[in-house]
C-alpha cells in the first residue's frame, strides 16, 4: 500500500519538530516536506508535495488560509488539517470556508493527531471537541433554535469588539499572550526573566480562573472573552 504523503507548514520550531517526530515515526506516513513560512509552504504546494498538509494559520509572512485555498485549487482532493492555537469562531469558520477538512488545537495529544489523520483519509472531518460544540451552538442559533447554555468557563458568544472583564492579573495576561503565540514555558520564562517553574504556577492560575484545562482551551476562552483581542488592539 502506498504511504500517505504528509507535509507540515508551521513557523514555530517547537511545534514543527514535534509534528515531524510524530509523523516520521509512522511507517505508513511519508514526511515529504516541512516549511517554516508561507513562501516555503507555497513552494511545497506548487510542486504537489503531499496528499495531506498540516497548516498553521498564523505564519510570519502570510495567512495560512491563503495556502489552504491554493492547495485546494491546485488539487481538489487534498486534505488540509489546520493545527493552531486559534479556536475562536471566526478563525474556524474562515479556515473551513477556505477548504480545511479538519481543525485541531495545538495541544492535541500526539496519538490523537495520528488518529485524526486516519479519520481524514477515511472521509471524516475531525474537529476539536470544544470547537465542534461552538459550531453546533452557532448553527443552532442561526437556525432559530435556543442556544445551549454554556457551562461555567466555556464561554458564550462575546459581543464583537467588546472585551469582558479580564479576571487575569497583568502578569497572567502577558503569559497568556505568549502562550497564544505558541511559546514554550521555558521560552516564556526567558522572555520575562522568571523561571519555568514560576511560569507553570502562573499558568495553573490562568487555567483555574478561566475554568479550562489546556493551552488551546485557554486561548479559545480568552479570545471569546475578548482578552486576547484587546491585547492585540493595544499593540
Amino acid at each position: 500500500m502506498d504511504r500517505l504523503r504528509v507535509a507540515i507548514i508551521e513557523d514555530e520550531p517547537e511545534f514543527r519538530l514535534r509534528f515531524e517526530r510524530i509523523l516520521g515515526a509512522e511507517p505508513w506516513i511519508e514526511l515529504c516536506g516541512s516549511a517554516a513560512d508561507a513562501a516555503a509552504g507555497r513552494a511545497l504546494i506548487e510542486r504537489d508535495a503531499a496528499d495531506l498538509y498540516l497548516v498553521d494559520l498564523g505564519l510570519p509572512d502570510g495567512d495560512g488560509r491563503d495556502l489552504i485555498r491554493l492547495a485546494t485549487q491546485h488539487r481538489p482532493d487534498v486534505d488540509i488539517l489546520v493545527v493552531t492555537v486559534f479556536g475562536d469562531d471566526a478563525h474556524v469558520i474562515a479556515a473551513i470556508e477556505a477548504g480545511a477538512t479538519g481543525y485541531l488545537l495545538k495541544d492535541t495529544e500526539p496519538r490523537q493527531v495520528l488518529d485524526w489523520i486516519r479519520t481524514l483519509r477515511s472521509g471524516g472531518s475531525p474537529l476539536n471537541p470544544v470547537i465542534a460544540r461552538r459550531l453546533l451552538q452557532r448553527f443552532r442559533a442561526a437556525a432559530g433554535g435556543t442556544p445551549a447554555t454554556d457551562p461555567p468557563g466555556q464561554g458564550g458568544d462575546a459581543t464583537p469588539g467588546v472585551a469582558e472583564a479580564n479576571p487575569l492579573s497583568a502578569r497572567e495576561t502577558e503569559i497568556l499572550r505568549l502562550l497564544a503565540k505558541g511559546l514554550s514555558y521555558a521560552e516564556i520564562g526567558d522572555l520575562l526573566g522568571i523561571s519555568a517553574h514560576t511560569v507553570t504556577q502562573h499558568i495553573k492560575k490562568i487555567y483555574r480562573k478561566l475554568s479550562v484545562h489546556s493551552r488551546g482551551e485557554a486561548v479559545f476562552e480568552a479570545t471569546q472573552m475578548g482578552i486576547l483581542r484587546a491585547l492585540t488592539d493595544r499593540r
